[in-house]
């Protein structure tokens, strides 16, 4: 008899103890690490979005209002020509940067992709961003009797891929002919694609002659909203013309100055969250409780970490511990750059 194998479990307090790299995102607040869709109909202006993208993350520039830190990118064209990308390239720019990567080329999933990818890995770890354009051209011949297990384990693969690699994977795809209220409910395939992913994009025009179009997203690490966008056919680019999100709550900037103000009198803490606000806010000013307090601590270690605080967490003597050290420098090229706390996950917490 064949030994079974166990269950690899954790329990509730070991989870709640341990310190997990929190999610990164190539663009703030809209592309984090994992597997996504960019879906509209054929020729609406999904390949420029997809190469602006690329070229914007590749130079560290924001993308309309969200920001952006270099690194290297990988564009998989397969239905263009180096031609033709070239000829989008300065339409776009004329100094694209070294670390912006084509191939009109590859091979097919399970046939030979996922091990291209990683050779390419490999060769330029500083890789974050791969753009795939089209699916369909990756795809093989499945079964036509369960067309949901073809589709989910596809995007299986490739979120794997994007997981253990810690990087964002954005899948360029069509939408069926069919109209529907939900637009997410138009990306072309069964909902082992849609619902496999962990973001999903979905470019759609009201009428197919407009020049404007609206950007749906949602996704597990990032909030729904809807970009009203219009394409700029002198320079290529799709503009924000609105952001439907825009008018949601602003981050508390007081608390990250009070625990500024703290780590500069004593450069590392560790402290319960009742003793660290009554350390920071005495007088209740803020209207927090520990536990919400707690709780927006947890929500904001990254945005925190690129002002300067790094956070972890630990168990003592029965109590939960915030532990909280100021460092001189973080590993963010674009740290500088940023004078107040972007929130991971808004509207849900303030700091």
């Amino acid at each position: 008899m064949s030994q079974i194998k166990r269950l690899q479990t954790i329990d509730a307090d070991t989870l709640q103890s341990t310190a997990y790299e929190p999610v990164s995102f190539v663009v703030d607040d809209l592309l984090p690490q994992g597997l996504h869709l960019l879906a509209g109909a054929p020729k609406i202006g999904k390949s420029w979005l997809a190469l602006w993208l690329c070229l914007c993350a590749a130079q560290g520039k924001p993308l309309w209002t969200f920001a952006t830190r270099p690194c290297e990118v990988l564009y998989l064209c397969l239905e263009d020509s180096f031609q033709r990308i070239q000829s989008r390239l300065f339409d776009l720019t004329e100094d694209a940067p070294p670390t912006l990567h084509f191939a009109v080329m590859s091979q097919q999933l399970h046939n030979g992709l996922v091990e291209q990818i990683e050779q390419f890995l490999k060769e330029h770890p500083q890789t974050r961003l791969i753009v795939i354009d089209t699916l369909q051209r990756i795809r093989t011949a499945g079964n036509d009797a369960n067309p949901y297990a073809n589709d989910y384990r596809d995007i299986g693969v490739l979120k794997a891929l994007a997981d253990k690699h810690r990087i964002a994977i954005l899948l360029v795809h069509h939408l069926r002919k069919m109209s529907d209220d939900d637009p997410i409910n138009m990306i072309s395939g069964t909902t082992g694609l849609s619902g496999a992913t962990d973001s999903n994009f979905v470019l759609r025009k009201s009428k197919r002659r407009e020049n404007t179009a609206t950007l749906y997203c949602t996704g597990r690490d990032i909030p729904y909203r809807e970009l009203a966008l219009e394409f700029d056919g002198e320079d290529h680019v799709w503009k924000l013309l609105s952001d439907n999100c825009e008018q949601a709550e602003q981050p508390n900037e007081g608390i990250l100055f009070l625990l500024s103000e703290l780590l500069r009198r004593q450069p590392e803490i560790s402290a319960s969250a009742k003793v660290l606000l009554e350390k920071i806010d005495p007088a209740g000013t803020e209207g927090l409780t520990p536990n919400s307090f707690s709780h927006r601590i947890r929500k904001s270690v990254d945005a925190l970490r690129r002002n300067g605080i790094t956070v972890s967490f630990r168990k003592s003597n029965g109590d939960r511990l915030i532990c909280l050290k100021r460092v001189d420098g973080v590993d963010d090229p674009a740290a500088e750059n940023i004078v107040t706390i972007d929130p991971e996950n808004p509207p849900c917490f303030g700091v």
